[in-house]
């Protein structure tokens, strides 16, 4: 038996899936089935409306990924080496 989340965060779960887009779905609920383990697919399937084969989509590009650093949304700062 897998451990469900309280109103509160389902609520805060759907939300934040509404507000992403495709990809970002996939790989939110891939990432929340993961943390449930086993049993995780179906119950998050359900929680927030999806098909099961988006969360093995989303698991499979997790798998796939390369695990190297995101691009950086904004260039780092100069340091201030004057102090």
């Amino acid at each position: 038996m897998i451990a469900t989340y309280g109103v509160p965060v389902v609520q805060a779960l759907q939300f934040t899936f509404a507000s992403l887009n495709e990809r970002q779905r996939r790989l939110f609920a891939a990432a929340e089935a993961l943390k449930l383990g086993h049993g995780g697919i179906g119950y998050i399937a359900e929680l927030l409306g999806c098909h099961r084969n988006t969360i093995e989509h989303g698991l499979h590009e997790l798998r796939q990924a390369d695990w190297l650093p995101l691009p950086r949304a904004r260039k780092k700062g100069v340091a201030d080496d004057a102090a």
